[in-house]
């Protein structure tokens, strides 16, 4: 299984300072066409102030980010297990449901 990630960010500024992010991760289980294949995409919002008054981080101009730094405002860990999940639950293990009997005959 050759799973490839493509992270996307876009930054909202004002005054030149970065103060939220859109923040994305598109996976991809092996190559468009085969019977593996399987793609996902995450997001997530994150405003540099949390709904409670803390702080998810300092506002600074977009270009002084580092990709370290964005990336770390990505629950990557979560979204790699939750993507290797639905691979598991899709793909290699998928739920099967149960099957017709078209060949049964009601009892007299």
């Amino acid at each position: 299984m050759a799973v490839t990630k493509k992270f996307g960010a876009i930054p909202y500024s004002k005054d030149s300072k970065v103060e939220k992010w859109d923040l994305s991760a598109t996976y991809e289980n092996d190559s468009e066409g085969d019977a593996t294949y399987y793609k996902s995409t995450f997001s997530r919002t994150v405003e540099a102030t949390a709904p409670d008054g803390s702080t998810n981080f300092a506002k600074k101009a977009k270009g002084s980010w580092t990709k370290s730094e964005i990336e770390g405002l990505m629950p990557i860990a979560h979204w790699d297990a939750v993507f290797a999940s639905q691979v598991d639950s899709v793909i290699t293990n998928p739920v099967t449901g149960p099957e017709a009997d078209n060949d049964f005959t009601i009892p007299s």
